[in-house]
């Protein structure tokens, strides 16, 4: 038998099997080809990690006195649906002669087959040969592509290693802390589980001070004064600039908090000469925006539609895999290869018949223009998410693909469209010694912010009015002094998008500068495909929840969040294990040291919650109600992988 490609999930085995030789023949479980190639696929994960118990019985009963639990020898099971396939694969892969990895181009699509590969114990010598298979878009011209710019499997060793070890660990920690937490809460009375996780958890951290701070916040007063300068029949509304002298009135947004500084301020710039001692006027150019990432496409998702991020991934799954018509969706890259570019007319083409809103944006697209999004400098396994060259009839999409689709396309066609021009300008005024600034913006050309609706656009202001154009030694007379009355607002509580955001740009959050590069880096809090799944688990195990659009940490989130240790609410650690795994996946560390010091923590921890108390804020919390089966113990499992089962 020529060739055994493993794909991860039949949508793509299909996709791999349509470029091969007709005629095929479809059996279960895989497709053979005219020239005796062979396409087969898992389901998503085929295996799993086992529960504790099955390392020992007596992990069946959550004991304190038994943690941490630290498996000597991984164990991986079949998962139950699965079983079949599994049994599929394995009697292929002991007939095949040569092997492709056809997982998803990512750090778990590639530990997903190479698992299945170990498993079912591909010889070595056949496991030396093996060929990756990169595939990031379903259509036949981007998997012949693909087909001919096949590597070595081996290249990707480390990129495998690094996902065994985040996986490991993250079930070492999430179990050990999980089980330890709940048990605590326990015997404080509460019944459900305390769920705690490398990532989950900071998340919670997040909005859990965010509500605190929102709580805790005390309004106070301050003040903005503006000079009021009559020119032609309008007044330009110029705003004071405290000098360095009035910063102990300030606050450390520099905000000015004495009204009675204010006051004197009015006083002394009322009818006196106002002159011009800085005039800028420039024309700027604002690019299109970058095409989506999954979370750049999720916030905005989210913030247009209210769609929830679980939701935006299983859209976005149904319009890669079954409809054909986006390309890889769990894509962190907002950049195209230059190839791409030869698809712009018939991608442009494919939108006007799957969405007709787009219709007119499409043949208004001008394939000249090249944005800074084609740069193959910034694409690695995968790239952003754009429409394909295939179309569907608009009425085969749900309200759900149709939306999605709709934003992806929109965002695709921008690359089309010129920059939009704005005309800025800026006048200084000296008054009484005091320095005064108007600054107005007009759009002057919308480019491609003429894909935008209404809502989106900027309210621009009208600078023939607010700034007009006054040489530098103009001298006009302030008519008087304007106090503002305003008063400090909470920040606001978190919505799916800009917790989402918070994830991503989870950096701002963080003052220790190499974790800042870490987080930036690593693109934040999870992955563009564990974000959704982290999230879900947070409103599930009833530690957070939605009012309307905002999100609020649960009793329960909040009373875990101030009952465990600091590190386990901050994304500190996470930074710190993603700078080591991505060190792995480069060569640069070793997989057993970073597990052996993880070890050493989680023993740690684990003796500090043996010999606590229950914290306070564990005590007396309200148990979770459950719709069905509400009463029965629920055992914590590790969290299911987000990827795609079906196809």
């Amino acid at each position: 038998m020529p060739r055994l490609f493993i794909a991860e999930k039949p949508s793509l085995g299909r996709a791999i099997a349509a470029v091969l030789p007709r005629p095929h023949k479809n059996n279960q479980g895989y497709i053979e080809t005219a020239d005796g190639d062979i396409v087969t696929w898992c389901i998503g994960h085929l295996l799993e990690q086992v529960e504790p118990d099955a390392y020992d019985e007596k992990y069946k009963k959550w004991n304190m006195g038994d943690l941490p639990i630290v498996p000597q020898q991984w164990q991986l099971v079949p998962r139950k649906s699965a079983k079949q396939q599994l049994a599929v694969v394995k009697k292929l892969a002991k007939q095949a002669t040569d092997i492709v990895h056809a997982g998803d181009p990512d750090r778990e699509g590639q530990l997903l087959v190479d698992e299945v590969i170990d498993y079912v114990k591909v010889p070595a010598s056949k496991k030396a040969n093996i060929q990756r298979l990169l595939i990031s878009d379903l259509n036949p011209s981007a998997v012949k592509r693909a087909l001919s710019n096949m590597r070595s499997n081996r290249d990707f060793i480390p990129l495998s290693v690094s996902a065994l070890a985040r996986s490991r660990a993250d079930w070492l920690y999430g179990m050990n802390m999980t089980r330890a937490y709940t048990l605590l809460g326990q015997k404080g009375g509460y019944k459900g589980v305390l769920s705690v996780g490398r990532v989950q958890t900071p998340v919670l951290g997040l909005v859990t001070r965010r509500d605190d701070d929102i709580a805790n916040f005390v309004p106070k007063p301050f003040y903005e004064v503006f000079a009021l300068i009559p020119y032609q029949d309008n007044d330009i509304r110029a705003r004071w600039q405290p000098s360095k002298a009035c910063d102990p009135y300030r606050d450390e947004d520099g905000r000015v908090l004495n009204r009675k500084l204010c006051e004197n301020v009015v006083a002394r710039i009322k009818g006196q000469p106002a002159e011009v001692t800085e005039s800028e006027r420039k024309e700027t150019r604002q690019s299109a925006p970058l095409p989506y990432s999954l979370s750049a496409l999720q916030i905005d998702a989210a913030r247009r539609y209210n769609m929830s991020a679980a939701d935006v991934l299983a859209h976005c799954q149904s319009l890669y895999e079954k409809h054909k018509v986006i390309t890889y969706p769990r894509s962190d890259c907002r950049y195209l290869p230059m190839d791409h570019f030869k698809q712009a007319d018939k991608v442009c083409q494919a939108v006007s018949q799957t969405c007709t809103e787009l219709a007119s944006a499409s043949q208004g697209a001008d394939l000249s223009i090249k944005s800074k999004a084609w740069n193959d400098k910034k694409v690695d396994a995968h790239h952003a998410i754009i429409p394909t060259p295939k179309s569907v009839n608009p009425a085969a999409l749900s309200s759900g693909e149709s939306k999605i689709y709709q934003l992806v396309a929109r965002q695709y066609l921008m690359q089309f469209y010129p920059a939009a021009v704005y005309s800025e300008a800026k006048l200084v005024f000296t008054i009484a010694g005091g320095t005064f600034i108007a600054k107005g913006r007009q759009l002057m050309s919308p480019g491609w912010r003429t894909l935008l609706g209404r809502n989106d656009n900027d309210k621009e202001e009208d600078l023939a009015d607010k700034v007009p154009p006054l040489e530098k030694g103009t001298v006009l007379t302030c008519r008087e002094g304007e106090i503002k009355d305003k008063m400090t607002e909470p920040p606001k509580p978190f919505t799916e998008a800009t917790l989402l955001q918070a994830m991503t740009g989870i950096a701002r959050f963080v003052s220790d500068a190499s974790l800042k590069k870490i987080l930036r880096d690593t693109d934040g809090l999870g992955t563009e495909a564990t974000r959704a799944g982290i999230l879900d688990i947070l409103f599930k195990r009833q530690l957070l929840m939605r009012q309307g659009k905002n999100i609020h940490a649960t009793e329960a989130g909040k009373g875990l969040v101030y009952a465990l240790p600091d590190e386990s609410t901050y994304p500190d650690m996470t930074a710190h294990w993603e700078h080591q795994l991505q060190d792995m996946a480069e060569k640069k560390c070793a997989y057993q040291p970073f597990m052996d010091a993880l070890q050493e923590r989680v023993q740690s921890l684990m003796e500090k919650v043996k010999h606590s108390e229950v914290p306070p804020s564990l005590r007396s919390l309200k148990s979770p109600e459950f719709k069905k089966g509400g009463g029965k113990k629920r055992r914590y499992t590790k969290r299911k992988s987000t990827k795609s089962k079906k196809a």
